[in-house]
């Protein structure tokens, strides 16, 4: 996770920032340390990367890169604005020790378009990460692929409209996606659950799980029923004010495997 000291809404690169509303910056430091305090209590060991002044989105730890095996493949970021953030990150997983064998990746966002459900990587594509970015994801990180397109600019990245549950379980909203890739969820995960729009919106699929434990935005209630019937335990925590950016819990998030 990176520290929210600079976080804000200063530029629109996506629908949700667009809406002018101004955010409160003492209520999103609350949001951000009740959820890191939450994945503490759920077992989970937290390293923080200090936020760097100019680059209000580098809270959103989950785009910095791909991390497989100890193996970090680094985010190349579509917009100016975010560009920023890719050295700060690179950085620190030099100093931590994670092998970066891709010295010029192609325009990717990291987890925000490469979820790993088991051994497959989902890849997604259609507003932010390039499609040729799943080539080289399966060549780096050593695992075949699935290519998911976005059509529905509200979810500009994958992990806002897909979740990964466990190894064998996910949950989407199937408007995001376009035929072919709905057709590729559906042989792939025919047990998947599907997500009505209203959970979507309030960014309920931008969760992080351990497998067991599911913790998602407050808000997307028949999302998290449907969870719990699946035998998952879920934990809601208010994020309120990283909507506004177009982010939630996933978002903040960097999984280190």
């Amino acid at each position: 996770m990176c520290e929210p000291t600079f976080f804000d809404v200063t530029y629109a690169i996506n629908p949700w920032m667009a809406s002018g509303e101004p955010v409160d910056t003492q209520r999103a430091r609350t949001q951000w340390d009740e959820l890191r305090l939450l994945f503490e209590s759920l077992g989970a060991r937290v390293e923080v990367v200090p936020g760097v002044a100019g680059l209000p989105d580098m809270v959103f730890a989950a785009n910095a890169g791909t991390v497989v095996d100890g193996i970090f493949l680094p985010a190349r970021f579509l917009h100016p604005e975010r560009q920023g953030e890719e050295e700060p990150y690179r950085r620190w997983f030099e100093a931590a020790g994670y092998a970066i064998p891709c010295d010029d990746p192609p325009v990717n966002e990291g987890e925000g378009d490469l979820l790993l459900a088991g051994d497959l990587l989902l890849a997604g594509s259609g507003f932010r990460s390039e499609p040729g970015a799943r080539a080289v994801a399966e060549e780096v990180l050593g695992r075949g692929s699935l290519a998911l397109r976005l059509v529905d600019e509200r979810f500009y990245h994958l992990d806002t409209a897909l979740a990964v549950l466990d190894d064998t379980t996910i949950a989407y909203y199937p408007p995001a996606f376009d035929a072919d890739s709905r057709a590729a969820l559906e042989g792939a995960f025919p047990d998947a659950i599907l997500a009505e729009e209203d959970d979507a919106t309030v960014f309920g699929l931008n969760i992080v799980s351990d497998g067991r434990n599911v913790v998602l935005a407050e808000g997307a209630e028949q999302l998290g029923s449907a969870v719990r019937a699946r035998g998952f335990t879920t934990h809601e925590i208010a994020m309120g004010e990283f909507i506004k950016a177009g982010g939630a819990v996933k978002c903040c998030t960097l999984v280190l495997r």
